[in-house]
């Protein structure tokens, strides 16, 4: 078996057909597929087209079940791309706040870690973790696709993780 963005890869051949099966032990205990919301806080658009590229189907990360959303009450999976300053900082406390539990947080690209280029601007707070808490960090500037994919399936983890959490309560 190969391991794949997470995902265990097994191969099966029946007389002439021949099968690869993908088998995710962390999409077995989820009761349905993870719903995700982006925000950019502005940044230069490099992360965000990186995260359109991810929706594509060179990339699919909709094979992993993940659903792109556009509303908080619906989302599992916040993804922040871009430096937190002054004015957006309400903005994604209330998307933040919105969001039922289990939650997690994907911070996509070096502003969203700790501000970036941005970090010495009059109105820059830093990062994501700033403000709320982040779970998984994807470092890059631009992040590549195939490094916000393993984010993402890492939030996964993340997130099945408190799901077992608040179930044991």
């Amino acid at each position: 078996m190969d391991c794949c963005f997470g995902f265990w890869i097994r191969e099966y051949s029946c007389s002439d057909v021949y099968f690869i099966i993908e088998v995710n032990p962390v999409m077995s205990y989820l009761k349905r597929s993870p719903w995700l919301i982006h925000y950019d806080a502005s940044s230069c658009n490099g992360c965000d087209i990186e995260v359109l590229a991810c929706l594509t189907p060179v990339y699919d990360v909709e094979r992993f079940g993940v659903i792109n959303t556009g509303n908080p009450k619906q989302a599992d999976l916040f993804l922040v791309t871009g430096s937190v300053n002054e004015k957006n900082k309400t903005v994604i406390e209330n998307i933040y706040n919105q969001m039922p539990e289990p939650k997690v947080v994907i911070a996509v690209g070096i502003c969203a870690i700790s501000g970036g280029i941005f970090s010495e601007c009059y109105n820059v707070m830093g990062g994501a973790d700033k403000l709320i808490p982040v779970d998984v960090y994807v470092p890059g500037c631009a992040a590549r696709p195939e490094s916000i994919i393993d984010g993402v399936v890492k939030a996964l983890g993340v997130l099945d993780e408190k799901y077992k959490k608040l179930n044991a309560k």
